[in-house]
């Protein structure tokens, strides 16, 4: 009797078990990350952070590049971007992304989440030495569109910077450099309401490889 009742017992406690077992955490979901490159460059010009992002975990799906005609006006670019953000949400399944910017590249990704619907479809947004307010270096080459939109004061950046610099949910950050030679003034490269961070005297070309800068726009995004 006292066997049968053990024996019970021990069924009962087999059969129990997994429904009191703590369930497994779930990995969680990140964004795909769409990294955009600025003026004279290419898709190339992120390979070093893509290989750190792989490195540290992300898989080719969840990592894109994009080369665009860099001469035209950011305002086509900011259209192109805004198919190759539909592209990627459908490829992925992904609601939202995150967009990191290179340079002039911060200015037509700017003008999509602005004005092109993309506070709806980005959820982090970071500048790498953006020329985000102009910079007198624009004027070298200003026989391209893209370069004249970079003059301060330019029609371009005066609708782009107009009202709010930040808008939506969008979190929004900056990398800027205290002798960035290509951005002048330095701080040019900051946004009202972004979290706007000085990693010192860094080369323009430097800041999207350096592995410090790396870190922060991984964290950043995480």
């Amino acid at each position: 009797m006292r066997r049968s009742a053990r024996t019970a017992a021990l069924v009962a406690a087999l059969v129990v078990a997994p429904l009191v077992t703590t369930p497994q955490a779930h990995a969680a979901t990140r964004n795909p990350v769409l990294f955009v490159h600025g003026l004279s460059s290419s898709a190339s010009t992120w390979n070093t952070w893509v290989g750190k992002f792989k490195a540290d975990g992300y898989s080719d799906s969840e990592l894109f590049t994009w080369s665009y005609d860099w001469k035209q006006s950011n305002l086509t670019t900011a259209s192109q971007l805004s198919r190759k953000v539909d592209e990627i949400r459908a490829t992925t399944g992904a609601t939202k992304i995150d967009i990191v910017a290179h340079s002039m590249g911060a200015l037509n990704s700017r003008w999509y989440v602005k004005y092109g619907g993309g506070t709806s479809t980005v959820d982090d947004f970071v500048s790498v030495a953006g020329v985000n307010h102009g910079t007198d270096m624009s004027l070298f080459c200003s026989f391209y569109t893209s370069c004249r939109e970079m003059v301060a004061g330019s029609t371009f950046l005066k609708t782009l910077n107009s009202g709010d610099e930040t808008p939506g949910s969008v979190n929004y950050a900056t990398l800027w450099s205290t002798c960035d030679a290509m951005i002048n003034p330095d701080e040019s490269a900051k946004l009202d309401g972004a979290t706007n961070t000085s990693v010192g005297c860094k080369t323009h070309n430097a800041m999207n490889e350096n592995s410090d800068n790396y870190a922060k726009v991984r964290d950043f995004i995480a």
